[in-house]
């Protein structure tokens, strides 16, 4: 008989995750770009584990803004390409990525894989569609091409996999002021979030992105130091 170890793990909102991203920067010295890194290996890595169990190998659609969560859905492009997946990148304002989001891209320039402008989207039949596009950084009701990504995603129909939050949903509340996707799973980072427990989620994974326990504690929080066992 398998043994089953449940655990307690706290929730954070949207401000104590900007407080422990402003703490690994700013405090500990782990830049973005290490951060994106793993939040991207990850999701690259549930991308594959959910095309596996549907016995398909693609095509993936990537859906990116222009921020940190967006430069991870960038990330976990590259690394899918890596593995011949046939993927494609859809970025809502490529001229507005910021600077590590904008490194990952070139660094994603190097691969197979495609870049595509809105218009393209339409032809597209993806299996699988990733959603990078607002994360926690929902300020109100999506808008311009972030909601034409939102709302081609729910037409096309296509499972979705979301990057931390389903795009449109607050991360503190849960609330969805706007437009939104429905994700058959999100992967969240570091800690889960106080709104994740709605139905737009689907199933919650939680991915490790290297934030040192002293991290938590500094903020106030209190976090097994063995959170993720011999996992990622």
């Amino acid at each position: 008989m398998t043994q089953i170890r449940i655990r307690q793990i706290p929730c954070l909102t949207t401000d104590q995750m900007r407080e422990v991203d402003r703490a690994m920067v700013d405090d500990f010295g782990i830049e973005l770009i290490q951060m994106m890194e793993n939040a991207g290996r990850s999701l690259a890595g549930r991308a594959i584990g959910m095309m596996e169990q549907r016995h398909s190998d693609g095509p993936v659609v990537v859906l990116a803004g222009t921020g940190g969560n967006g430069g991870g859905g960038i990330c976990a492009a590259r690394h899918l390409a890596n593995r011949d997946i046939e993927v494609t990148l859809l970025v809502t304002n490529e001229s507005r990525l910021g600077r590590v989001p904008r490194e990952q891209l070139s660094t994603y320039l190097g691969t197979r894989g495609r870049v595509i402008s809105a218009e393209q989207l339409g032809g597209m039949e993806p299996i699988l569609v990733v959603d990078a596009i607002i994360g926690y950084s929902l300020n109100g009701p999506p808008r311009g091409p972030a909601l034409e990504m939102i709302e081609w995603a729910n037409a096309y129909g296509g499972e979705a996999l979301a990057l931390d939050v389903p795009s449109g949903v607050d991360s503190t509340t849960g609330e969805t002021p706007g437009s939104h996707i429905t994700a058959i799973e999100t992967l969240t980072l570091a800690l889960p979030k106080t709104g994740l427990g709605v139905h737009s989620v689907g199933s919650l994974w939680l991915a490790d992105i290297g934030i040192p326990v002293e991290v938590y504690r500094q903020a106030g929080i209190d976090v097994p130091s063995d959170l993720f066992g011999g996992e990622w």
